[in-house]
């Protein structure tokens, strides 16, 4: 009997069903999530590096119609931590090998955001870290923040992206403790 069916009295929670029935739709919005994220970062890196254009005017694609989102860390706190909230909400339906992935991309959006967290709180406080004029994370004293991002960025999706190949794997031994269908053929 599968989880789903263990039981007709059972009380489904969210959780459950976002880890069960729910797991790939749940998996295909928060990619869908990442996915305009990098557009973001990206559409700044060609801002800055194919055309030329300095730092402070290289808002991206959203930041263009509404400046006010590039230096406001209240949103990039938020999409922190909606990223963290989605590592934790979906990391009960990997299983094995798929699920160590997936606890690696944890591990590096927790300190993600620390790091946005430490730059909200800056902001909020007027003060800044080693005398600076802006909110400054910790590796940001060492890496420009542009740059920075995009390696935190390739640092959280790479080993996501390995979780969900792994995890779809039909084939794969560790998948029979799955609850989902993310393995299974549409």
């Amino acid at each position: 009997m599968s989880a789903d069916t263990a039981s007709p009295y059972r009380i489904r929670t969210g959780m459950d069903l976002l880890n069960s029935r729910l797991h790939k739709t749940g998996l295909r919005i928060f990619a869908v999530i990442v996915i305009a994220h990098w557009a973001e970062h990206l559409a700044q890196a060609v801002q800055i590096y194919v055309l030329g254009w300095p730092v402070p005017e290289a808002k991206g694609v959203l930041g263009i119609p509404f400046p006010w989102l590039v230096t406001s860390e209240w949103m990039h706190y938020g999409y922190a931590l909606v990223m963290l909230v989605g590592f934790v909400v979906l990391r009960p339906g990997f299983t094995g090998t798929s699920r160590t992935w997936w606890n690696v991309t944890l591990g590096v959006q927790i300190w993600h955001h620390f790091e946005h967290l430490l730059l909200l709180v800056q902001a909020l406080a007027g003060a800044y870290i080693a005398g600076r004029a802006v909110p400054t994370s910790i590796i940001q004293l060492i890496a420009p923040r542009v740059e920075l991002h995009l390696f935190y960025n390739a640092l959280v999706t790479l080993p996501m992206v390995i979780a969900m190949v792994v995890h779809a794997r039909a084939e794969r031994a560790d998948n029979a403790a799955a609850r989902c269908t993310c393995a299974a053929q549409d």
